[in-house]
């Protein structure tokens, strides 16, 4: 069996490229997807295709356009959502990501430091799981895979 699982979350550090060298480390059977990672792709891939905009909102509208639909598919075809909450950016799109994975009926991992616990309150009782690390959230998809 292999497992298909989206990442969800800010995309301003490396914490999807420890995760996945992690779980490639344990030989877990584990395909990992997620959104755009490349920031400028992402928010001008709307003018990639539909051309030029007239303004910075209506660029942003197509860019958001695009990167929903990516999502959608991703998050739809795969098997387990992790949103990470970190705590150095804000978080709309780990939260919009979160809620879509539970209307969705997907299994969520959230990821959110002890600090975020009152404000992530509602949202971790609707999660499958919560944890405090990326190492929590490995664990916690490695057992999926314990046969003993």
């Amino acid at each position: 069996m292999e497992l298909t699982v989206y990442l969800a979350g800010q995309i301003h550090d490396d914490w999807r490229k420890t995760l996945k060298a992690k779980a490639s480390d344990q030989n877990l059977p584990i395909h990992f997807v997620g959104p755009m990672e490349n920031h400028n792709r992402s928010d001008n891939i709307g003018e990639e295709i539909l051309g030029e905009q007239p303004n910075a909102i209506y660029k942003d509208e197509v860019a958001s356009q695009m990167n929903n639909l990516r999502t959608r598919v991703l998050m739809v075809k795969s098997d387990i959502v992790i949103a990470l909450f970190g705590e150095k950016y804000k978080q709309w799109n780990s939260a919009a990501d979160a809620t879509s994975a539970i209307a969705w009926n997907k299994p969520l991992i959230l990821i959110r430091p002890k600090e975020l616990h009152h404000p992530l309150k509602e949202l971790s009782e609707k999660a499958q799981v919560t944890v405090e690390t990326v190492d929590q959230a490995l664990q916690a998809l490695s057992y999926i895979f314990d046969e003993n």
